[in-house]
């Protein structure tokens, strides 16, 4: 059994990437899965290429996709991922889409397939603060979870799969005044998903 977790690479100015430092600290076994980190692009194009190519060649139960909402105070678990690339900023290849489809003859939208509320429920029960968020932005991150969606959905594969966004890390926040969370606690609410999304 194989959970498969992403996280980013940094992107704009920043030196890292809260979601990724997480993800990298995690073991390599958890609550009896083996537990598969990758580093994703901040690319349109790349994670559209890549993540298919992930879920074939790991054969997952889960997906679990992380990555930075920088202004965010608390773990956000995203419901909804929609068919669109838009942006007001280039990613790191320099592409800036505009009301582009993700993929084309795809529906409008996909929900998540991990427990959302139950993964909410549980992050605060843990005293972590968290919420159910219903939009992924328009950005790489929302590209991300629908490409994930999508490929498990048109092979038709019993897999789990859903998005997360992280605050900024305790790090990022050292010369700005913005809402951060330790890695630790960030690595902590991807464990806590993690094993909730194996339940039954």
């Amino acid at each position: 059994m194989r959970v498969l977790v992403t996280g980013f690479e940094p992107f704009g100015r920043e030196k890292l990437n809260p979601s990724w430092e997480a993800v990298r600290e995690l073991p390599d076994e958890l609550h009896g899965a083996e537990i598969v980190k990758k580093q994703l692009p901040v690319t349109f194009r790349g994670v559209r290429a890549l993540i298919p190519e992930l879920i074939e060649e790991i054969g997952p139960r889960v997906v679990i996709l992380t990555g930075q909402a920088g202004g965010r105070p608390n773990i956000t678990v995203e419901r909804v991922a929609v068919n669109v690339m838009d942006s007001t900023k280039e990613d790191n290849e320099g592409y800036k889409p505009e009301d582009k489809p993700i993929f084309e003859d795809a529906p409008a939208a996909y929900f998540a397939t991990i427990p959302v509320k139950r993964i909410v429920k549980a992050l605060r029960s843990e005293g972590i603060p968290a919420m159910v968020s219903n939009s992924a932005g328009t950005y790489v991150c929302n590209t991300a979870m629908f490409t994930a969606l999508h490929t498990i959905a048109i092979r038709n594969l019993p897999v789990k799969a859903g998005f997360i966004h992280v605050p900024y890390s305790y790090e990022q926040a050292l010369e700005r005044t913005v809402p951060s969370m330790p890695i630790e606690t960030i690595k902590k609410a991807i464990e806590v998903s993690i094993r909730t999304s194996l339940l039954p």
